[in-house]
Formats: structure tokens, sequence, C-alpha cells
């Protein structure tokens, strides 16, 4: 969970460990990018789109992809959509909630985000 407001990110951690999930928190992009470095298995990133010290939510996704390419990412914004997405369009493994939303809508996107897909029930190699 990256937000750089600590209550809302306090809230959202508190939430979705409540609902069964491991969290880690950063209130940063750099500290996201060193949590997402250091940690073997990350399932999902939920990350506010505005964040301090130069580095977008945007911009932390894309650069955790050079090395998790099928990171799942859950955006929460109280900004429009269309800053979150490239040409338009938000690329598969994502999702955008904008803020505000209702705990239950959140918790919701986590579980629909993280539900198995066809493709990850196939073989390797296959």
């Amino acid at each position: 969970m990256v937000d750089d407001e600590p209550m809302i990110r306090m809230l959202v951690v508190e939430v979705l460990e409540e609902a069964g999930f491991v969290v880690l928190e950063a209130g940063d992009g750099r500290s996201a990018l060193g949590i997402l470095e250091a940690a073997p298995r990350i399932d999902l990133v939920v990350t506010d789109v505005g964040l301090p010290h130069g580095m977008t939510g945007r911009e932390v996704v894309d650069m955790a992809r050079v090395q998790r390419p099928d990171l799942k990412v859950l955006f929460i914004t109280g900004y429009a959509e269309n800053v979150v997405a490239s040409n338009g369009q938000l690329e598969s493994l994502s999702a955008i909630m904008t803020k505000p939303f209702e705990i239950a809508a959140l918790v919701g996107k986590v579980h629909e985000l993280l539900a198995p897909t066809a493709a990850d029930a196939r073989p390797a190699g296959g």
C-alpha cells in the first residue's frame, strides 16, 4: 500500500488486514520500490497516483514492472482516471478506484484483482 497520507494509508492497511491480507506499506515511491526489490513475493500493489518527492504512483508501477512484469496494480486517486491510463487505456493487470470510495468496494476490487485467471492456471511451458 503506497500513499503519502498517513491516515488513508493506515485505514486501507487496517481494512485489508482485517480482510485477511498481509500488507506492507510505504509513504512514497522510493520506499515502495525498496519494498518491491526486497520482498520475494508481492501479489498486488495498491498505490495512490499522486505521491511526493517527484515520483508518481504510475512511475512506481512502471519501474516495478521492469522486474515484475506480471505485477497486479490497483491505483487509487482523487484525480481523473485518465491520469493513470496510457493512451487513454488502463493496461491489463491494473484497475483504478477514484476517491472517495466505499471500503467494501476496495476489498471487493482487491479480491477481484487477486482472483486466479485462466492464464494463472495454465501449466508452465503450455
